[in-house]
């Protein structure tokens, strides 16, 4: 069997970072060519890599050459180009958040029903080891019943490792739709809801502007997520936080603690209820720190699907219910009342 071909679409820092560097080091793929408006960068990243450069996505798809995309555009591109790479019969892997909407995303899981194409959403949290580890520590039933949690996902804003810094499409309401919460928020309830094996089904959020006087999206949320079964917790997702990044993710069972990404020598601290203490060093969490991780594993998953025709680890379903806690937040916000993200849920 022959290599996969690879195109990358949208050549700013998430594929610079991840997508393009680690296409590369699959021995499974061969990347052939990169796509973005923006010519001279497209032209640029081309050359490093020794692919064709295109400036319209419609082209390369049109070409032939490609049979697998990653989408790392603006997020108000994510389901026109992933709808129209489907629909080309193209696999996609998409960046997260999948669409700016519902419907946008429901039209993507369409496209891939119908194209049987593989859709894969972007959600590299559910890889990272203490988030592995700690998931099977749940499922595995030794910290009995979870009654609550907080997460947290935070940094000083993309300006710092965005390509186009202040002027990133991060930043302008039109091509990125959501700030912080779309950024980063997207992240933990995809996480949250993979740790608990529960969906959100209630939420209520403060969504705010209160550090980039230059952006027209959110860069501070705190949210308060409600779950099927009723474990409740917080969510925070910030642009503010000046001094390094907070990944951290705490989860309050009956006979534990679980401390995912909370103490800078140990990713899993495991604190029993009788006393003992288990902590775990199991690799570093990805960050966009200079000299971090960079094998996000997300790639690596999106291939072994192709390769071995099986489900994604990240649906577009799946990347479907993570969105859907996040528009929630939004109207919660905008209507001061708790939303629930499922219109088949009762509200007790």
């Amino acid at each position: 069997m022959g290599k996969l071909k690879v195109g990358v679409i949208g050549c700013g820092s998430i594929a610079q970072y991840r997508h393009l560097p680690e296409y590369k080091m699959n021995k499974n793929v061969e990347l052939v060519a990169v796509c973005d408006i923006n010519e001279e960068r497209a032209t640029k990243i081309a050359q490093k890599y020794g692919v064709k450069a295109y400036t319209d996505y419609k082209e390369l798809l049109q070409s032939g050459e490609v049979e697998m995309v990653s989408v790392c555009t603006p997020n108000y591109l994510h389901a026109p180009i992933s709808i129209a790479a489907l629909n080309a019969r193209v696999h996609v892997l998409c960046e997260k958040p999948m669409a700016t909407s519902a419907e946008e995303a429901e039209a993507m899981i369409e496209a891939a029903k119908q194209s049987g194409k593989k859709l894969m959403i972007a959600h590299n949290q559910r890889f990272v080891p203490s988030h592995q580890k700690a998931k099977q520590i749940i499922e595995s039933g030794e910290i009995g019943k979870i009654y609550s949690f907080r997460t947290a996902f935070g940094h000083g804003g993309p300006e710092g490792w965005s390509v186009d810094g202040k002027e990133a499409w991060f930043f302008k309401k039109e091509q990125a739709f959501i700030g912080a919460m779309g950024d980063l928020g997207v992240h933990k309830t995809d996480l949250m809801r993979y740790l608990l094996g529960e969906e959100i089904i209630e939420v209520a959020a403060f969504v705010e502007t209160s550090a980039k006087d230059f952006a027209d999206v959110d860069d501070n949320a705190v949210c308060i997520l409600k779950t099927e079964g009723g474990i409740i917790g917080t969510l925070a997702a910030s642009w503010a936080y000046n001094r390094g990044e907070d990944n951290a993710t705490i989860i309050y069972g009956e006979k534990a603690i679980l401390r995912l990404e909370d103490d800078p020598a140990h990713s899993l601290v495991v604190q029993y209820t009788n006393g003992e203490t288990l902590k775990y060093e199991l690799g570093q969490i990805q960050s966009n720190a200079e000299g971090a991780q960079h094998n996000s594993y997300v790639v690596e998953q999106f291939v072994n699907s192709i390769l071995y025709d099986q489900d994604p680890l990240v649906t577009g379903e799946e990347g479907m219910k993570s969105l859907e806690v996040i528009l929630a937040a939004l109207q919660s916000h905008e209507t001061k009342q708790i939303v629930c993200t499922r219109k088949d849920v009762a509200v007790h």
